[in-house]
């Protein structure tokens, strides 16, 4: 598979939810972003996609050092929070969901060959919050793969040019994770055709942050931390060295498993 050691293309989405979902998917940010830097690695947003009220529709960024796409990559999923919004009267406590998804950024050997012809290129000004410009130039760029369909748009302060560079970057990442992930499917039909067994799906809901309890649950490992410290970026490492424990557990539960129906087959056969 992409290269566990090297970088990753994280992205955050707002899901469900409104407003809410668009402060968490920025909240989401921020943890990421400060724990990310504590452990002396580089986080760059290539795209923030700002709401007027202070959230994010999206938020895309490039994560570099040594080993952080594997530190990242069991955050895919949808992460839910449970908290009272600040326009709420009534002290309702409101559900809302934001989408992590971790690429890993191909290796040179591995970046697909991307044929300049099967890009379109937009060029658009960069909208602030609130809709306004933020420069008076078409410096936000939109590339458009396609022959997977594949969109990137990047905006920020910085130049045509750069934003171009940047866009065709993640471009590259996005349409490598879209043949990874029908190389994957093909692979996952042929075991399944083997061993008869379901692999859940990597949108399933990952992780609940309650505010209200201070209690942040993953239920892929059962355990709970508090919610404050787990947005300010400081119970992260934690929680992923337990998923990455809780991973290696069940990967070897599924090896028994496999080895068990293989064993069974061949007693049947015979």
């Amino acid at each position: 598979g992409g290269g566990g050691g090297g970088n990753a293309v994280l992205e955050i989405r707002a899901g469900a939810g409104g407003r809410e979902a668009a402060m968490f998917a920025l909240d989401l940010w921020r943890m990421y972003e400060i724990c990310i830097k504590r452990q002396g690695w580089k986080a760059e947003a290539i795209n923030v996609e700002k709401t007027d009220d202070g959230g994010a529709r999206a938020v895309s960024a490039n994560i570099s050092g040594k080993g952080t796409y594997d530190f990242l990559r069991l955050e895919t999923g949808v992460h839910r929070v449970q908290r009272v919004p600040t326009t709420e009267t009534q002290g309702r406590t409101h559900t809302s969901t934001a989408v992590v998804v971790v690429l890993p950024e191909p290796t040179k050997h591995e970046l697909p060959e991307v044929d300049a012809k099967d890009i379109k290129v937009d060029t658009f000004r960069a909208s602030g919050a609130g809709g306004q410009h933020v420069n008076t130039t078409d410096s936000a760029v939109r590339l458009t793969h396609g022959p997977t369909g594949v969109i990137v748009e990047c905006q920020s302060e910085r130049s045509q040019h750069q934003n171009k560079a940047y866009a065709l970057k993640t471009l590259r990442a996005r349409i490598y994770a879209v043949l990874q992930e029908r190389a994957l499917a093909e692979r996952r039909a042929a075991k399944e055709e083997i061993t008869g067994s379901i692999t859940g799906d990597r949108s399933e809901r990952i992780r609940t942050y309650n505010i209200p309890q201070d209690r942040v649950t993953d239920h892929r490992s059962g355990e709970s931390t508090s919610a404050a410290t787990m947005l300010t970026g400081d119970a992260l490492d934690d929680v992923v060295l337990t998923l990455q424990h809780t991973e290696r557990l069940e990967k070897l539960d599924g090896a028994l498993d496999t080895l068990l129906v293989a064993t069974r087959k061949l007693a049947g056969d015979s």
